[in-house]
């Protein structure tokens, strides 16, 4: 059975493949090689299978090309995308660096605005204060000098009564004696014109109490209007304070207890006004002048713990955002990690700021960081300043908000030049652009 299929097959190939012979002649002798129909068919086979191979090889390096130049156009489409974006975003950065700069120009001239009329507010109560003492006295002046002119009027009326009797008396004496009447009539003038000086004293006194009456009334809208201007101020100033430091998740009142409770001496806190050491009710300036007092120790005390806290961006040249807060991509390992702080890039060497007032706790080399600060803040906060070229601080020193700390480089685990920036509070990392963004209407 095995043979009959074997015969049969092999004339099948005999058919398709008949047997050839290769001949092969030299000078001296002449061979032939046998090609059985088995034998072309595995040439055949082989040959085929090179040719498809080739084909499609030929045609997976044809679309890997293809789907390169594809994938390169459309990575340089992105690259380009990607760079308008961060140019977009440079730019708008840099709008916002403006506004922040003229908001935190119109704060300061507001502040100063304050001042001034803070100054003016105290210097026309006390004037105010020292108009009513004044009237007080002129108005107790007055009364006696109207109770002295109904007496001397009454003094005048008994005087010439009894100067005419007197005159009448000493006529008929000086007829009969013959004596003159001049000293009569002297006595009369004199009587006479003392009593026009003290009505003309009584007249003059009422048109200067006229007088001060209308200027109270002038200081009084005045100060009216003063008061009105400073509560706006106040409103206008210390509205945005309040939402920045809610926007970054530190409870306002907490805040201002705790620097009260730092500045409370002497240069601390506004005092309340109180011009009586009798214990009189204080009239309804008064306590507006105190409530607006409280209101501007408020604004002092914001003041005062914002410069504590780092709403500031540690990058005052230009610069773009290469990485955010989160979870992201590792470039060293590709795996995913957390990245507990937001990355700055620049030239190397550029200008690093502190973000608050604190004080240095650490400046040196720190695995993953590189060159590191660390500035400890008021209300538990930490800032973090990794990869630096140069570290200009040491540790225990305090450092104000803006102060220079170091500059940018590429020290530690890094793919380039940039600066890592963390915010820590209570040890644990939060996202800064909390407190960045919480700023940009108020700085």
């Amino acid at each position: 059975m095995r043979t009959r299929l074997a015969i049969k097959v092999h004339g099948m190939l005999e058919r398709h493949f008949p047997e050839r012979r290769v001949f092969l002649k030299s000078d001296t002798d002449t061979r032939f090689i046998r090609l059985r129909p088995e034998t072309q068919l595995i040439a055949f086979a082989g040959g085929s299978l090179l040719v498809a191979w080739t084909i499609i090889a030929t045609a997976v390096l044809l679309m890997d090309s293809i789907g390169a130049g594809n994938f390169r156009e459309q990575a340089k489409r992105d690259q380009v995308t990607y760079q308008a974006r961060l140019n977009d975003l440079s730019a708008q950065r840099d709008r916002r660096a403006a506004e922040a700069s003229a908001a935190h120009a119109r704060f300061n001239a507001a502040l100063d605005q304050i001042s001034v009329m803070q100054s003016q507010l105290l210097t026309s109560e006390t004037r105010r204060h020292e108009l009513e003492t004044g009237i007080e006295v002129i108005q107790t002046t007055l009364r006696s000098t109207m109770k002295e002119r109904e007496e001397a009027r009454l003094a005048l009326a008994n005087l010439q009564d009894d100067a005419a009797d007197e005159a009448a008396t000493n006529l008929l004496a000086a007829k009969d004696a013959g004596a003159p009447v001049d000293f009569l009539s002297e006595a009369l003038a004199r009587t006479a014109a003392e009593r026009d000086k003290v009505v003309a004293d009584a007249q003059e006194a009422l048109h200067h109490a006229d007088e001060l009456t209308h200027e109270i009334a002038l200081m009084k809208e005045n100060n009216d209007q003063i008061f009105r201007q400073l509560e706006e101020a106040m409103t206008i100033s210390v509205a945005p304070l309040d939402k920045m430091f809610k926007a970054a998740g530190m409870p306002p009142q907490r805040i201002l207890d705790q620097v009260r409770r730092g500045y409370s001496g002497q240069g601390g806190p506004l005092t309340p006004l109180s011009f009586s050491s009798r214990g009189e009710e204080l009239s309804p300036d008064f306590i507006r002048a105190n409530r607006l007092l409280e209101q501007m120790d408020t604004l002092n005390l914001y003041r005062i713990a914002a410069e504590k806290a780092p709403f500031a961006l540690p990058v005052k040249q230009a610069f773009r955002f290469t990485s955010d807060y989160g979870f992201r991509r590792d470039p060293k390992t590709g795996g995913r990690r957390m990245h507990r702080g937001v990355d700055f890039a620049a030239p190397a060497g550029t200008d690093l700021h502190a973000t608050a007032d604190g004080v240095v706790t650490h400046a040196g080399w720190q695995s993953g960081y590189g060159r590191l600060v660390k500035i400890e803040h008021d209300f538990g906060i930490e800032t973090r300043y990794a990869h630096l070229s140069k570290i200009r601080v040491k540790v225990g020193q305090r450092v104000s908000r803006g102060e220079h700390i170091g500059d940018m480089g590429a020290s530690g685990r890094v793919t380039g030049v940039h600066l890592h920036y963390e915010v820590r509070v209570g040890g644990k990392a939060v996202n800064p652009m909390i407190y960045i963004k919480a700023a940009k209407d108020v700085f």
